[in-house]
């Protein structure tokens, strides 16, 4: 037998009363998400710089911080029942501590990678968590003391949960949005993480006004004792309560990786795309919230089975729109720009969204202790959040293809909506539950049609030149990797190279792997960080004074795309080579103790996403200690002005060839009579590279070796087969900025 929800005694004020009390509290709320954001965006691209871009240590970090949100969300919940009163004091002190650890974070971050540097996958993991811990436990612990605070005023728990968490959504949004449009660009990392920090101030020093100033006015709910009546209306148990919120936070942040592992080709990994996708996704929960909040304040309030069905209808349609994202997503962008198609993710994610404050709409009594309730809720949430996130993102894309892992949510969301329909009883959902299972099964049967063709269709944007299908498709965790039928090779939606060494049809520009003989007399130890087709590599250690090299690629996926090319296949079995899965940056600082004669990279594009990484003056000067007496850095610049002049600024001896560039703290010498010789003798798999009774390759030798120096100009040439010295780069570049950590470079230009 449902009982129903007493009327609202006399003690709860106004409507007109209650507004005016609360609309300063929704704005400081929403403010404080701005900053919150923020620092997820800096201290994630931070943590990410000192430790790596590698799977694990992404992984890490996020779980880190999510774990910190959760612990954070039951410290509010039992400060919110012990509080009483004051929880709107403990809110604006929360924010003061939170400004106050985010105005030195980037300091100690790099203090403490100082000491850290090169740690364990396992310590990684744990030395992220600790740093973020306290950060994270505050802001996790917001939501609860703040939905006490206000269902006290309104004894709606929907309507509260609803509303504080389309406020503080929103304002992350917002923050998404700044920090992509300019803030990431204009000020940095340093002072995005500043101005987070006095936003954070500024809301904890209103709060404390606020505060203050309400308690010399009269206030019937809130001189109630913080002493809690029997629960007085039917809930569904709060087991189960967490059960549905952790797993409608496991499928949202599942959906989120998927549609981020997507857009990142599409895009092909632009810095920032990923705060434009949260920001649509954060929009879309918020407004979820919303909608929630106004169904709460009058057809929800005292009515479960009405409530439950219709959670059941929202997660059906939640799910099955979810679904369809990617292949509307991938038809889409044949017309449109890709920015423009993230409307999709919004709408999805507004249906997933509204489902937590529904279900603690359901699961919260007004005789329950609602802070504390709502953080168990919320902490599940979070949790499921968490592992949505890894069981996609670290598991599921290293065994199974994005039709496989949208299937599989697909199904997921329908079992959750049969669990919301059994509570929904008297009213009648098996014809929505019926019609929901018939509309997966048949989308989980046309699935392969979905979806097919889904990258020749994403690549359209970011590389119109590509031939129309794909000979290879490699997805795992790390990202995508396809292969055209000319073997051209694209890396996360961009051109990443060719299985090509032929120097007489030099499509790759292997030229300039050539040229390594005329750059360094004698490269024994060798580095390579960036394997990708091996092309590079295959001539490098086919230089007959390399004795070992150590290559670290990112993505194992390329592997198993050499090991199908003859031309570069026994690079997997070449005793010289060892081959390490790794980010270059973090393999690095976890072997202080290696040193090369000759460091080889063929960057990608300056302005992903990640690139200054490996592009930064740090960066530089960490490679600075890994280089023997006379070793030399050989990059790719990708005709980058920026990173030329960085190079040629950070190392006193530096040249150009082609849009490479040779840097060093010995004097670096163009042998070209050496480099002639070694040209002429050259030798892969036991056969001659060049073949000297061949006018051809006889012409082909003569001109790669008088390539002429490049004359002083703007920006042009940078492609043709020339050289320039260091003096004048550095006039040519005069005024340009160098790249730093801080600044990332173009990444979000």
């Amino acid at each position: 037998m449902i009982a129903t929800l007493p009327a609202p005694s006399p003690s709860y004020v106004s409507a007109s009363t209650s507004w005016r009390r609360v609309w300063p509290f929704y704005i400081l709320f929403f403010i404080s998400g701005f900053p919150a954001l923020l620092y997820q965006i800096v201290w994630q691209r931070s943590l990410f710089t000192l430790y790596g871009v590698n799977t694990q240590s992404v992984t890490a970090i996020v779980t880190a911080f999510m774990l910190g949100l959760g612990l954070g969300s039951l410290a509010g919940g039992r400060l919110s029942a012990v509080l009483g009163i004051n929880t709107l004091c403990a809110f604006g002190v929360i924010e003061f501590s939170i400004g106050a650890f985010g105005a030195f974070s980037l300091h100690l971050f790099r203090w403490v990678a100082q000491f850290t540097a090169g740690a364990s996958t396992g310590s990684t993991a744990l030395i992220s968590f600790l740093l973020l811990l306290i950060p994270t436990m505050l802001m996790g612990s917001t939501l609860p003391l703040l939905v006490e605070h206000r269902v006290r005023q309104t004894g709606n728990v929907g309507d509260s949960v609803g509303s504080l968490y389309c406020v503080n959504t929103l304002g992350s949004a917002v923050a998404c949005f700044l920090a992509s449009a300019f803030l990431m660009r204009t000020v940095g990392q340093s002072g995005s993480v500043l101005i987070a920090a006095l936003i954070n101030l500024i809301v904890g020093s209103s709060a404390l006004l606020i505060a203050l100033s309400a308690s010399s006015e009269s206030d019937p709910i809130q001189s109630d004792s913080p002493r809690r009546a029997p629960r007085d209306r039917n809930t569904i148990p709060t087991y189960l309560g967490m059960v549905l919120a952790g797993a409608a936070g496991f499928v949202a942040l599942a959906y989120e990786i998927l549609w981020y592992h997507i857009y990142s080709f599409a895009s092909g990994n632009k810095a920032p795309l990923f705060a434009k996708l949260l920001g649509f996704y954060l929009v879309g929960v918020a407004y979820g919230s919303l909608a929630v909040h106004d169904q709460c304040k009058s057809k929800l309030k005292q009515d479960l089975p009405r409530t439950m069905r219709v959670a059941c209808i929202v997660i059906c349609l939640g799910s099955i729109i979810a679904f369809l994202v990617i292949p509307v997503v991938a038809h889409s962008v044949l017309f449109v720009p890709y920015d423009l198609t993230l409307v999709f993710v919004a709408l999805a994610s507004a249906l997933l969204g509204a489902a937590f404050p529904i279900i603690c709409h359901a699961s919260i009594g007004q005789g329950q202790e609602t802070g504390k309730t709502l953080s168990y809720l919320y902490v599940s949430n979070i949790f499921g959040s968490a592992l949505g996130s890894l069981t996609v993102g670290f598991i599921a894309m290293d065994y199974l293809s994005t039709p496989a892992i949208s299937d599989l949510l697909l199904l997921i969301g329908l079992a959750m909506a049969g669990a919301l329909a059994s509570k929904a009883k008297p009213l009648p959902v098996r014809g929505i539950l019926a019609s929901a299972s018939i509309a997966c099964l048949v989308l989980v049967l046309v699935s392969r049609t979905l979806f097919g063709g889904l990258f020749e269709r994403l690549m359209f944007k970011s590389e119109p030149d590509a031939t129309t299908t794909f000979r290879d498709v490699v997805e795992n965790r790390s990202g995508v990797i396809t292969v055209d039928k000319n073997d051209i090779v694209y890396g996360g939606g961009v051109y990443d190279g060719a299985f090509r060494i032929d120097p007489q049809n030099d499509t790759n520009g292997i030229f300039r792997a050539f040229a390594i003989a005329a750059l360094h007399p004698k490269p024994r130890q060798v580095l390579v960080i960036g394997l990708s087709s091996g092309s590079w590599t295959q001539v490098l250690v086919n230089h007959p004074k390399v004795q070992n090299a150590t290559v670290v690629e990112i993505n194992p996926g390329y592997l198993s795309l050499i090991q199908k090319r003859s031309i570069v296949s026994n690079l997997l079995h070449n005793p010289k080579i060892h081959i390490e899965i790794d980010d270059g940056r973090r393999w690095l600082l976890a072997h202080p103790d290696s040193r090369f004669d000759f460091v080889l990279m063929n960057t990608t594009h300056h302005w992903r996403a990640n690139a200054t990484n490996l592009l930064s003056v740090e960066f530089l000067q960490l490679v600075r200690k890994h280089l023997n007496p006379g070793g030399v850095l050989y990059y790719n610049t990708t005709n980058s002005e920026r990173v030329q002049f960085t190079g040629a600024t950070v190392y006193p001896f530096a040249l150009r060839v082609a849009n490479f560039i040779a840097v060093s703290d010995s004097p670096i010498s163009f042998d070209r009579t050496s480099w002639k010789r070694i040209l002429e003798n050259y030798e892969m798999d036991g056969r001659l590279v060049f073949d000297l009774s061949k006018s051809a390759d006889r012409s082909c030798i003569d001109r790669w070796v008088a390539m002429p120096k490049s004359e002083q100009r703007s920006n042009s040439g940078l492609l043709e087969q020339t050289i320039e010295d260091r003096a004048s780069l550095l006039h040519r570049f005069e005024g340009q900025h160098m790249i730093t950590d801080n600044n990332m470079g173009s990444e979000w230009q």
